[in-house]
């Protein structure tokens, strides 16, 4: 009976969720549902080396 419980929250928990980035797009907040996600192959890369080396040190 508690997984019966479980589930049904768990799915009230995720329809809730998908509610409010609707109504979330809807106002103008949320953009990803309509424009699709970023290629993420196109954006800009960086070594870890640039990350965390010293910015005085070059």
């Amino acid at each position: 009976m508690e997984i019966v419980i479980a589930l049904l929250f768990a799915g009230a928990v995720l329809f809730g969720a998908d509610r409010l980035l609707l109504w979330l797009e809807s106002r103008g907040h949320v953009h990803w549902r309509r424009k699709g996600r970023r290629d993420l192959s196109k954006e800009p890369t960086t070594e870890l080396d640039d990350i965390f080396s010293d910015s005085s040190q070059r």
